[in-house]
């Protein structure tokens, strides 16, 4: 049997909810087809994350309006939740960064969203404000290939000149899921590591480094080549499950049915060994060991994302511009 070499082993997930975290769920509802996960973390967790509070939103789909508007309402109410539990107030200033490379659509996210920001910092400063705005303002560091400054030492200079009383930041995710690239939102109140998921380690941006409440607003639009793969076998056992049972029993006939997808794979340990030699013997978490091992040295385990990203990214960041502008500002309750 192949011994599989773990030394440079990372395939990285950003997402609490995909860390073996099913444990650590405190409660889960599902509205519009859209399902939402709080996990609370104390700092002797097993996961290894940070203390804090985290949100997941899951969903299918944002491209048409009906779909776009029901998350939008799960995201503003989450959003308002999240800042309830990091006890913000409501004349509390507000710096909203936007994270990753513009010029990178899959990393553009935090771009996206500034766009659709209101800002009223100056409105404050030339005393013009009413009482309906928070004092907002943004700022977009980019990344440290073009600036040659960690995305954190910008902040920290800009925190200590305007002084905010909390940061939100947005910023693109990785996934070790396809399932749930462009369909999730992770927010949390545990601050970010820019760049970890592909494996990039940059200054973390947090309460402990920044010394003010940061919430994190995520979205997976990445996935390595390893998980392609690993979920392509997975695909494949479950669709070959369910022509087992629905088409022939003697006899896999196959077409173009979607319904596979919700099959629960149930080949035997012999079927599987049968179908992908040694390769079906392995469980998941070995499997993605040796994918990671045959790509990762040949340069081949690719960052990937979907044709559809400049669509996506647009409607992502009008989704959570939207939400913020709702949340931070009072027009509804003044």
């Amino acid at each position: 049997m192949h011994e599989v070499d773990l030394s440079s082993y990372n395939i990285h997930s950003d997402l609490i909810i995909e860390n073996n975290s099913s444990s650590y769920i405190k409660n889960s509802y599902i509205k519009d087809k859209i399902k939402v996960d709080y996990i609370s973390l104390d700092s002797n967790n097993s996961l290894k994350k940070k203390e804090g509070d985290y949100i997941t939103i899951s969903f299918e789909d944002i491209t048409d309006t009906n779909n776009f508007n029901n998350v939008l309402e799960i995201l503003k109410l989450e959003l308002s939740n999240i800042l309830k539990l990091t006890n913000i107030k409501k004349e509390d200033k507000c710096l909203v960064i936007g994270l990753g490379n513009g010029k990178s659509t899959p990393d553009s996210l935090g771009s996206e969203v500034l766009k659709q920001i209101l800002v009223t910092r100056y409105l404050f400063l030339l005393k013009e404000a009413s009482k309906e705005y928070r004092n907002v303002s943004v700022l977009e560091p980019n990344v440290l290939g073009n600036t040659g400054i960690e995305s954190k030492d910008i902040i920290l200079g800009v925190v200590k000149e305007i002084k905010p009383n909390f940061l939100i930041v947005i910023d693109a995710l990785a996934s070790s899921s396809i399932d749930r690239m462009q369909k999730t939102i992770q927010i949390t109140n545990t601050g970010i590591h820019p760049g970890s998921g592909i494996g990039n380690n940059r200054g973390e941006i947090s309460k402990e480094t920044i010394n003010i409440p940061v919430i994190a607003i995520g979205v997976p639009t990445v996935v390595s080549s390893t998980v392609i793969v690993n979920d392509t076998l997975n695909y494949l056992t479950k669709k070959i499950s369910y022509h087992k049972k629905n088409i022939n029993k003697d006899k896999l006939a196959f077409g173009h049915t979607l319904n596979y997808l919700k099959e629960k794979e149930d080949l035997t340990k012999e079927e599987k060994e049968e179908l992908l030699g040694l390769i079906g013997t392995l469980d998941e978490e070995d499997l993605k060991k040796l994918i990671f091992e045959v790509l990762n040295p040949i340069g081949y385990n690719l960052i990937v994302t979907t044709k559809e990203i400049d669509f996506i990214i647009e409607k992502l960041g009008k989704l959570i511009g939207f939400a913020l502008n709702d949340i931070l500002h009072f027009k509804e309750n003044s």
